[in-house]
């Protein structure tokens, strides 16, 4: 049986974590990995979690599970996080995963199940996991434009061309904020032009939210969420908790559907459910209920949107100082635009070849398509990356 198992195209990201591993050199810099470093290079464990894992710890009194869907609470909690009160509580099936890309997952099953005729509609670029996993699921997905690669800029118009030939029931992938890998952002008016047209075309849209409170704000990053919640009569949304609660490892998401139809909520609960029972059963438990703490408890609440604002902030010092440290190195205004995206990432629009300069010769790991990681940068180590970019060019 073993000799008959494919081989499958070896993960970018994965590829880049390896080779910056076996490379001896000591003055390397890792900006290829999706995980948010502070300036120390580390990943840390946010108090607001550590006092919730404290207290948890105290009172937790068994490991049963807790349900096919979660614990109720949590999404809850959840919803309450990314929906506020755009639409009503009832109106929102939840159901807890393994992780962000568990939610993804379950969406793209529940589309499957529902409409196997449906297109799924992918920005181009967007994260690799999500046309890996329509791939193998067999699920008909095409792209649209979204990326200006020579400018640094969103492509809307032309988003707005090739969604104009979606059929009606096909799904449309949005990026809630802080778009991976791009760090470009539809703007409050461009999310609204998108969702008039997913309502006038009857197209169903679903909203991968992974990063919010790491460009805008809380409220802010989850403007579009809510918008195409409240404005379209269907709406899947899956979201994480690993980068806005650190909690990485405790594979913490949740995969919500929205109608506003309350009537429905109840069939689409159900069928999450039994997605879940087919794939993994019962979901994780442990970094849901330290979310869940941290959101109902005023005290750990209001500590961790601290800590997620120093985030936030932080991020967006580095990337003013890397655009004015880009222009000073290369005494050009080419790479103003990275202080107008958002969020962790942005792509530079270097060539494979240069982003392979900057790895062989400067010791500089990033994705082939110039993604770089803005938190993977500190203070000291945004002019040597500046120098090298303008030494590769």
């Amino acid at each position: 049986m073993y000799d008959s198992l494919p081989t499958h195209p070896e993960d970018k990201i994965l590829r880049i974590m390896q080779l910056y591993r076996d490379d001896p050199r000591t003055e390397k810099i890792d900006l290829g990995v999706g995980v948010y470093k502070n300036a120390a290079g580390l990943t840390p464990v946010m108090q607001s979690v550590k006092a919730a894992e404290k207290r948890l710890w105290e009172i937790e009194d068994t490991k049963s599970y807790v349900g096919l869907l979660g614990a109720p609470d949590f999404g809850d909690a959840m919803a309450g996080l990314v929906l506020s009160d755009a639409v009503p509580r009832e109106n929102v099936a939840c159901a807890a995963t393994p992780g962000g890309t568990g939610a993804i997952r379950q969406a793209f099953e529940m589309i499957q199940m529902a409409s196997p005729q449906a297109r799924v509609w992918v920005s181009d670029p967007s994260w690799g996991n999500h046309v890996s996993i329509l791939n193998y699921l067999g699920i008909p997905n095409t792209s649209y434009r979204y990326f200006e690669f020579s400018t640094g800029e969103l492509d809307f118009g032309g988003m707005l061309e090739d969604l104009e030939n979606a059929r009606p029931g096909d799904v449309i992938l949005l990026h809630g904020c802080c778009h991976n890998p791009t760090g470009v952002n539809l703007t409050n008016e461009q999310w609204r032009k998108v969702a008039d047209l997913m309502v006038a075309k009857e197209l169903v849209p679903m909203v991968d939210i992974a990063y919010q409170g790491f460009g805008g704000g809380l409220d802010a990053d989850a403007f579009g969420a809510r918008l195409v919640a409240s404005t379209c009569p269907e709406t899947l949304i899956a979201a994480s908790c690993s980068k806005n609660f650190g909690v990485y490892r405790e594979r913490t998401g949740i995969f919500m559907g929205v109608s506003q139809d309350a009537g429905r909520v109840g069939l689409v609960q159900a069928n999450m459910a039994h997605l879940n029972r087919q794939n993994f059963s019962f979901p994780p438990d442990h970094g849901a209920r330290l979310v869940t703490m941290v959101l109902n408890d005023p005290q750990l609440r209001a500590e961790w949107e601290t800590e997620l604002e120093e985030v936030r902030s932080g991020m967006l010092a580095l990337r003013q100082q890397l655009a004015a440290e880009l222009q000073r190195q290369t005494n050009s205004e080419r790479f103003g635009f990275i202080t107008d995206h958002s969020g962790m990432f942005s792509m530079l629009g270097l060539s494979e070849e240069q982003v392979a300069k900057l790895r062989d010769d400067h010791g500089i790991y990033a994705v082939s398509d110039s993604r770089i990681n803005i938190a993977g940068l500190n203070k000291d180590t945004v002019p040597i990356l500046a120098k090298a970019i303008a030494t590769v060019l």
